[in-house]
């Protein structure tokens, strides 16, 4: 039987976008896609409301926490911390081109000192147990990309890292927004590919544009793992078949319905612990994504859900205006006799 490998399909670290409520949405469309925290600089972690920041719901794992930062005992003593959390992995952000995150020493910037990057690494490996993986990009700026990420990659290999995820185009560090950075540089995923054949003992994860199940598919032809970003929040759905399309299992699909009465329990804890719907509910904004009644379900739950006091009931009516929309088109393309 095939080892339980959750880094063939994980879902990024998205900034605003992969909390604690989006991850155990999430959860309940993969039992085993591996989920990974918003970045949280180091110095947060060791120094702030460490609950706030690092807690989570048991039943989100296997999930990572991804760090920020530059400084290797301050990152080895923010791993630790997120080890005692009970996360699966610690994940270094080299990749987020952000000015607020380069005026801080991390993310994509960290491309240019991949030594510093591997002495990091190093030390989070030795203060935890779990496994360090590093995020990066290819490159940044006017960097040959082959140089750069082969460079990083081999430093930190030498420091004793052994999972990579790189996101497939580089950084412009000037000149171009965080979105345009999603977007405007080219993809180079041969180069990815070329990396996993020539250091083939090395897990790699590919990132990067990649816009559906299909897609991660194919990627997995040439390398260990592929991490979905925006498509997986836009389009939540798509999560429901990475369980038996990835990972083998012989499972039914998990459609956007079925997410829902998933979610439904966590919803329920949380709201009566005091958390807002609107909190939750933006997350389940793009499950039924293609489908009748989509444009209803998103209104509702952005227009009632932000109300003082809005709950569960406010769920069901979205949901009921969905349902609503499938049986109408149904009714429309029955045949006539």
């Amino acid at each position: 039987m095939q080892k339980f490998q959750p880094y063939r399909l994980s879902v990024a670290p998205m900034m605003d976008w992969t909390d604690r409520h989006c991850r155990s949405l999430h959860r309940g469309l993969s039992s085993r896609a591996l989920l990974y925290t918003e970045m949280v600089t180091s110095g947060a972690v060791v120094h702030g409301d460490r609950d706030k920041l690092l807690g989570y719901d048991p039943g989100q794992h296997p999930v990572a926490l991804q760090l920020g930062g530059s400084d290797p005992a301050e990152l080895a003593q923010a791993a630790r911390i997120g080890e005692d959390y009970g996360y699966d992995e610690i994940n270094l952000n080299v990749g987020c081109p952000s000015d607020r995150v380069q005026s801080g020493r991390f993310g994509a910037c960290l491309m240019r000192e991949p030594d510093l990057v591997a002495e990091c690494m190093g030390a989070i490996k030795v203060a935890v147990k779990v496994p360090a993986t590093v995020k990066c990009r290819i490159g940044v700026d006017d960097q040959d990309p082959e140089e750069s990420l082969f460079g990083l990659v081999d430093r930190c290999a030498a420091a004793g890292i052994d999972s990579f995820v790189v996101h497939a185009r580089k950084a412009w560090l000037k000149g171009l927004s965080p979105k345009e950075n999603r977007d405007i540089p080219p993809l180079d995923y041969e180069l990815v590919y070329r990396l996993k054949r020539e250091r083939p003992g090395l897990t790699i994860v590919i990132n990067g544009g990649v816009p559906s199940v299909d897609a991660a598919v194919a990627h997995l032809e040439h390398v260990d793992g592929v991490m979905l970003g925006r498509a997986a929040y836009h389009e939540a759905g798509l999560l429901g078949e990475v369980d038996r399309r990835v990972f083998g299992l012989d499972v039914a699909d998990v459609d956007s319905f079925e997410a829902v009465e998933r979610y439904r329990p966590y919803l329920a804890r949380e709201l009566a612990a005091g958390t807002h719907l609107a909190a939750m509910g933006r997350h389940m904004l793009g499950l039924f994504h293609g489908l009748p009644g989509a444009r209803a379900w998103r209104r509702i739950l952005t227009v009632e859900g932000v109300k003082l006091g809005a709950g569960l009931d406010v769920v069901d009516r979205a949901l009921e205006a969905v349902r609503m929309a499938v049986a109408s088109r149904e009714e429309r393309t029955v045949p006539v006799a």
